[in-house]
């Protein structure tokens, strides 16, 4: 991934020392690494795991199969948009650019996870459900929220001004970690062809503990994935960042 929201030296952002931060880009990159192929190894173990060995579902057969990806993949999306929103807000607060180059980071993580999300869906859906999509509530938000991250990223190139892409990406970013909850509540909100959640359930976990167990580890994996991601794209930020601002230094 390539950045696009490097905050230059000409803007009203404090510099940071320029050999510090470069160090500190470097060490979040190396540390990304090593967290995403450590997560590329387990996620292959985990997969093997809930093809080969963990009980198929009685109703929908082996198309549940699609359910280990699937929510995993959900839950650190809607957690990239949980950290997209924190950090945007703070940004807002505190107008620091690492807050801004986090908050992109996530966002283009969490972006992937959702495409992840609305693919292995209606896979999962069209066994079950005899149908590739309906517009029902949840798929429509999330379909939107969707949308609404890929206008978030197209804003950040659009805008050249690093203190003005940085407000109005933020105020963005905020709408869409709203939107997280929403999309979460909306099958005990409205009729839906969605399941209710099987985790975060007011009655407690409703999978069998073997299913549990293997749908917690492949939550885990994705969580390890989504940061060593965000932590990767987050240093090219970082590094991009203190380029245009010696440039900008230079120039």
């Amino acid at each position: 991934m390539t950045s696009s929201s490097s905050l230059s030296a000409s803007s009203s952002f404090p510099q940071s020392s320029t050999s510090s931060a470069v160090v500190a880009a470097r060490k979040s990159i190396r540390l990304g690494q090593a967290l995403t192929v450590l997560a590329l190894v387990a996620l292959a173990a985990h997969y093997v795991r809930a093809i080969q060995y963990t009980p198929i579902e009685a109703t929908q057969g082996l198309a549940q199969k699609i359910f280990y990806v699937h929510v995993p993949a959900a839950w650190s999306a809607f957690l990239a948009f949980g950290i997209l929103g924190v950090c945007s807000a703070l940004f807002l607060w505190l107008h620091d650019r690492r807050l801004d180059l986090f908050a992109e980071a996530s966002a283009e993580v969490g972006t992937v996870l959702t495409l992840i999300v609305l693919t292995t869906g209606p896979l999962w859906g069209k066994p079950i459900w005899g149908t590739w999509w309906q517009w029902e509530v949840r798929l429509t938000s999330t379909l939107f929220l969707f949308f609404l991250m890929v206008g978030y990223l197209t804003l950040r190139r659009s805008i050249f001004d690093p203190l003005e892409r940085a407000r109005y990406s933020a105020v963005v970013g905020i709408l869409g970690a709203m939107l997280v909850p929403f999309i979460h509540l909306s099958v005990y909100m409205f009729r839906t062809i969605h399941p209710k959640p099987v985790i975060l359930n007011p009655e407690g976990p409703t999978l069998p503990g073997s299913m549990l167990s293997t749908l917690l580890e492949g939550v885990a994996i994705m969580t390890v994935m989504y940061l060593g991601l965000v932590l990767v794209r987050y240093g090219i930020g970082r590094l991009q960042d203190e380029k245009e601002a010696r440039h900008a230094a230079q120039g």
